[in-house]
């Protein structure tokens, strides 16, 4: 058995036990949280408010839910997910709906979920006091055991050479042609869109913060369109998906989105196959073909005859005919398909193959999930930095297991011939990516000279730590939210954050639109940051430049200011979630030109990580 085989049959394993790990989980959040609870860990919306209800352009039920109340809480509520519904009693206790919905599209306060039939409808409009949480995801589970199965039983072909490919036991391959010259891009742009045009099998693409890696892979898929009719691009989550879309439509390039985009707007929704469906030619007679069967249907009763059977079924032929009609010209028009790794196994895509799979984001997902889409090509173009946000992992056996350990990061390890590093970043004052930049990338990266040096205030270090110590900063635990909270220390990170905005000139800030960040680890702290902002009237006229949110919230942003509130300051030293570097990583090169920390120095600094960010910040003060 080879390498490849025996660590994909762990891959395997490790997954089974995050599957019952979460399985268990959220059997313990439906039967013994409360609604308060839930809805504070974003997986519940209680009370809603059912709006009106349509069958879309693909033939399926949807309705429109609100949410009334709770606002102001982050939820976790995204196209694709199941969910269930459910109606509390007076005296307290849950009754579920008999059906498992799917979220469609999802707003702040506001979502459309697919419904599996009329009968769902029904069920809905007899309910009171309705409430919707997030249903245990069984659907990608599968996917994922299935992809595993197959890629370890394949004795042969593209999937079984790729398969050994990745994971070391066969040599990587590259055509052998001249570099192409790409005067827009720097050096080491160039350098990685030449390495995939040559790659046979694999090449990664890996892209610290702020050094273009959206720009230097769009310019890769434009030129590999140059050589190859379509290809497929993937990426873990719905909204990298979206980023990528928009940026390959802003190039002229013709792509279609399965499945629904995050971000409702004409832009994004523009370019879906949903969208695209229905303003095909041959759509209003279809849809009035799929009306004519619901009346019909409908209008059935007992002891209908043979004509009633014929028709039906002569229009579902005529129905069938035309989707597939529809279908095949929308994929013959596209350049560029787009989907998250679970949706590449869209019924849409049944026995398509693509030359190239593209991966976005490839460090923040599962191997067992990037197999789903490579089944479909025959090679394979990874993206991302393994330096940043890890997959998200619940079961801490099967992450220390390895189960976080991703298709990237052993290609790196095996294959380093293939790695092309963008060491050129475009988005932070030096002195905040320096230590990034030794710390995680061996000192590799260089600040472009136009944002070497910039800042917001003269005679101003671009990197400041606060020593919450003196301030009586205690961090507590919250069961409600199962996160910490330093309230104290979320009030001074605020008063510092309203020092800085009067040093600047409140004029200067509108005028200029200078926006800042504030990064918490923890949820908890994150609510309560927001909260106290809303009350605060000082930041009211700022509000629309503020954004308060978790690490992962930040992922693949950025802003001119950013504070970061690490919560944590206790005796023991013990600092939990702050041992997950990469995080920290995201944080601190969230920064434009201004970084803002607030931590406990005696309780972080025990860690080297936070020891020498600290030295670093002290010594950048001091000169």
């Amino acid at each position: 058995m080879s390498a490849g085989i025996t660590h994909l049959n762990r891959q395997y394993e490790l997954l089974q036990k995050e599957y019952q790990y979460e399985k268990e989980s959220f059997q313990k959040q439906t039967e013994l949280r409360g609604i308060p609870s839930k809805v504070k860990r974003g997986i519940c919306w209680y009370p809603i408010h059912v709006g009106r209800s349509y069958y879309n352009s693909l033939n399926q039920l949807v309705t429109e839910i609100e949410r009334t109340e709770d606002l102001d809480v982050e939820h976790n509520f995204e196209p694709g997910r199941p969910v269930c519904l459910f109606t509390q009693h007076f005296d307290g206790t849950l009754r579920f709906l008999s059906f498992i919905a799917t979220v469609s599209y999802a707003e702040e306060n506001r979502m459309v979920i697919t419904l599996p039939g009329v009968e769902a409808l029904t069920e809905i409009g007899t309910a009171e006091r309705l409430g919707i949480q997030l249903y245990f995801d069984e659907y990608t589970y599968r996917l994922m055991f299935e992809s595993l199965k197959q890629v370890i039983h394949a004795k042969e072909g593209r999937l079984a050479e790729l398969r050994d490919i990745c994971h070391g036991t066969l040599p990587t391959s590259a055509f052998q042609f001249g570099d192409i010259r790409f005067p827009w891009l720097n050096e080491s742009q160039e350098k990685a869109v030449n390495k995939v045009l040559r790659a046979k099998d694999v090449a990664i693409v890996h892209g610290p913060p702020g050094t273009g890696k959206t720009t230097t892979l769009v310019e890769a898929i434009h030129e590999t369109l140059r050589r190859e009719s379509q290809v497929l691009v993937c990426a873990q989550s719905n909204m990298a998906v979206d980023w990528i879309s928009e940026k390959l439509v802003d190039r002229g390039i013709s792509v279609l989105r399965i499945g629904n985009p995050t971000r409702v707007n004409d832009k994004m929704l523009s370019f879906t196959y949903e969208r695209k469906f229905e303003a095909h030619p041959d759509y209003p007679t279809l849809w009035g073909i799929r009306k004519a069967i619901r009346e019909l249907q409908q209008q059935r009763k007992r002891g209908q005859g043979e004509k009633w059977h014929q028709k039906i079924s002569s229009l579902r032929d005529r129905a069938t005919e035309l989707e597939i009609r529809i279908n095949a010209d929308l994929m013959d028009e596209a350049r560029v398909i787009t989907s998250t790794l679970t949706g590449s196994a869209n019924r849409i895509l049944a026995g398509t193959r693509f030359a190239t799979l593209f991966i976005d984001e490839a460090a923040q997902a599962l191997e067992a999930a990037c197999w789903i889409a490579i089944r479909k090509a025959d090679r394979i173009i990874l993206a991302g930095d393994h330096q940043q946000l890890p997959p998200t992992i619940k079961c801490v056996e099967a992450a220390r297991g390895g189960l976080d350990h991703t298709l990237m990061q052993t290609i790196v390890a095996r294959h380093p011939e293939v790695v092309s590093l963008l060491n050129v970043q475009y988005r932070m004052n030096e002195e905040i990516m320096k230590f990034s930049s030794d710390w995680f990338y061996q000192g590799k990266l260089k600040a472009a000279p136009e944002v070497k040096y910039r800042g917001i205030l003269d005679y101003d270090t671009p990197m400041e730590w606060i020593d919450t110590e003196e301030s009586d900063c205690h961090e507590e635990y919250v069961c409600l939210t199962a996160g910490r909270i330093n309230k104290a220390e979320a009030d001074l990170t605020l008063a510092h954050l309203q020092n800085y905005i009067n040093r600047i000139g409140k004029h200067r800030i509108l005028e200029e639109r200078i926006d800042f960040g504030i990064i918490s680890p923890y949820k908890a702290q994150v609510q309560y940051l927001r909260q106290a902002i809303k009350r605060e009237p000082f930041f009211k006229p700022f509000r629309h430049l503020f954004s308060v949110n978790t690490v992962d919230g930040f992922q693949g942003q950025e802003r001119d200011v950013i504070l970061i509130s690490l919560v944590r300051n206790n005796e023991e030293g013990q600092i939990g979630f702050l041992n997950d570097l990469r995080r920290m990583n995201v944080a601190i090169t969230r920064a434009r030109m201004k970084l803002i920390i607030l931590g406990n120095v005696p309780t972080l600094t025990r860690h080297p990580f936070y020891k020498r960010l600290y030295e670093h910040i002290t010594k950048q003060g001091a000169e």
